[in-house]
């Protein structure tokens, strides 16, 4: 049954990426329980507008949980206290009267903050354009189909295609590390063998460019896998790492 909770709001404020930010405090009044995080921002922002001022902003695409564009921390969680969730399917009944709620952005050196909680991911599309495609044609869908995959092998791959580039692994972890993304980009072609011909030359080209942009290294803290909204495992960090290994023994490149 739907019920409406107040709450305390402290949403980090920044105009720009050159603004030094600080934390303001909003109330939230009578937010019904069937509503997302995102509805109950845009209520908020609609009381801001109303009385002239400056509404937060925030990333948001599809709303559906499937694009990846939303995400900001929660009580220094990615994503809020919801497992497998994105913010943007993340409802108010996971919240009590009267909480007091603490909403961040993504926080890492590759991810700049554009404006409160928006953050600049473009670093994402660059480590995709180092070597996240399939050079070689793999024809229509039915010349794929004619590939035999075994099942296991085409499930795994599925899975690790399922990251939607939020970049939650990012901000949870203290290395703000993109090993959970790169290595599921990673699997997901290397599983499959349309993406084997240039596996070793990907794994090289996406791990320079993720150094080079200012992510961290992985240190096996598996806080990225904890707050991933689509449970993408960290057995993909160990694949991405065999694959580079491979490469670095076997690559003409090293």
């Amino acid at each position: 049954m739907s019920k409406t909770i107040n709450l305390t709001l402290k949403v980090w404020r920044q105009k720009g990426t050159g603004d030094k930010g600080h934390m303001e405090i909003y109330e939230a009044r009578e937010i019904s329980t069937d509503m997302s995080f995102l509805e109950m921002l845009d209520g908020v922002n609609n009381k801001l507008t109303l009385e002239g001022k400056d509404p937060i902003a925030f990333d948001h695409d599809c709303r559906e949980g499937i694009c990846g564009m939303c995400g900001a921390v929660i009580n220094g969680i990615a994503h809020g206290p919801q497992k497998e969730t994105t913010l943007c399917q993340l409802h108010m009944r996971h919240f009590k009267d009267g909480d007091t709620v603490v909403i961040e952005p993504w926080r890492a050196k590759a991810f700049k903050v554009i404006k409160d909680l928006v953050v600049d991911r473009s670093a994402f599309d660059k480590i995709i354009q180092a070597g996240g495609y399939v050079s070689v044609n793999t024809g229509g869908a039915p010349d794929g189909n004619t590939i035999p995959v075994p099942q296991k092998t085409a499930e795994l791959a599925m899975d690790a295609a399922a990251c939607i580039g939020c970049g939650a692994c990012v901000a949870a972890c203290p290395n703000a590390s993109a090993m959970l993304f790169v290595g599921a980009k990673i699997s997901h072609l290397a599983l499959l063998p349309q993406g084997r011909p240039e596996a070793a030359q990907r794994a090289l080209s996406m791990l320079r460019k993720m150094d080079e942009l200012g992510f961290g290294n992985c240190s096996n803290e598996t806080e990225c896998e904890q707050v991933c909204p689509k449970a993408i495992s960290i057995t993909n960090i160990a694949r991405f790492n065999q694959e580079f290994l491979k490469a670095g023994l076997l690559s003409p490149e090293t």
